[in-house]
């Protein structure tokens, strides 16, 4: 048995990006005996197996998951990993040379911790506008600094809790998780996919507070997100935002921590056009992302 198990989950990956991924992991510095690496095909539309190399280590393997979706990909990689460590990894994540070393040092120090994440640093494949900075945190990109930051369940989503890039998990912590999924009582909906709804890694983390485990962000912990030109432009963010924002109030409602007030489907559309003018959406980019953010609030508290 192995110490850890990385969870690579993919849905009709671009095959430089997933090399790249794949050679992070390749450099990693913790011996290879020690862990195993899953590639989970998500019901890909074309087999990508020949545009990869994973010959290299000898506990590899590509499992195919037929259910499309992050979560049921995710859920794949849970249940067939043989290590009490997991390591979720994107197919544009690039973890710096001792993150899995890392992982394995943190839990074994701290054992009331259930999950971790560290930094999500950018990885630009285009120059970025000046304005992105706004959005990172819907980008998957995160810096918390450079101090240890742990908290356990207080009945709200913590700021440190960590994303689903590089998200490591204690497995025994996972157990109400899973059996929730397999159950059909999950009301999240996941990356579909080229769906941009989300909420799979926070369900997760919530899921693991909930069942007495503490969660913690590590600075060691760093890995590269790769960002491609696409997510960069105004009228993809504008969609994600929303996306994330409805996601993130059905989300937070199916467990009973929703902080806003519903409001009846009649007054969605006025509160909308309200938010127009107070974001002066037509003023700028930034400001009709926020506003497209603001609408999927809205829908999120009309439906929840």
């Amino acid at each position: 048995m192995t110490e850890l198990s990385v969870i690579l989950s993919t849905y009709n990956p671009d095959s430089k990006r997933l090399n790249q991924t794949l050679n992070g992991l390749r450099a990693q510095t913790l011996p290879i005996d020690a862990w195993e690496l899953k590639i989970i095909d998500n019901n890909s539309d074309t087999d990508f197996s020949g545009q990869i190399d994973i010959s290299w280590h000898p506990n590899s393997c590509i499992i195919g998951e037929p259910r499309q979706g992050l979560t049921y990909a995710r859920l794949k990689g849970f249940i067939t990993s043989d290590s009490g460590t997991i390591v979720m990894v994107d197919d544009d994540n690039i973890l710096a040379a001792d993150y899995l070393e890392q992982v394995l040092k943190i839990f074994k120090h701290r054992p009331k911790l259930g999950a971790i994440g560290g930094k999500s640093l950018p990885l630009f494949e285009a120059e970025p506008p000046g304005w992105l900075g706004a959005f990172y945190s819907n980008l998957a990109l995160r810096d918390l600094g450079e101090h240890m930051l742990i908290e356990e369940w207080n009945n709200n989503y913590p700021a440190c809790a960590p994303i689903g890039a590089g998200m490591a998990i204690r497995k025994t912590a996972l157990t109400t998780y899973i059996g929730k999924i397999l159950s059909g009582q999950s009301g999240v909906s996941d990356r579909i996919g080229s769906s941009l709804s989300s909420g799979g890694d926070n369900d997760i983390v919530i899921e693991i507070l909930k069942s007495g485990w503490d969660v913690g962000y590590f600075p060691e912990l760093e890995l590269k997100h790769i960002i491609p030109a696409q997510r960069m432009q105004a009228g993809y963010l504008a969609r994600l935002v929303n996306n994330t924002n409805k996601s993130w109030v059905q989300l937070l409602q199916s467990h009973g921590i929703n902080p806003w007030p519903q409001i009846p489907v009649w007054g969605v559309r006025p509160r909308k056009i309200k938010a127009w003018f107070t974001c002066k959406a037509w003023k700028s980019k930034p400001n009709y992302i926020t506003w497209r953010g603001a609408c999927g609030l809205y829908d999120g508290l009309a439906n929840s």
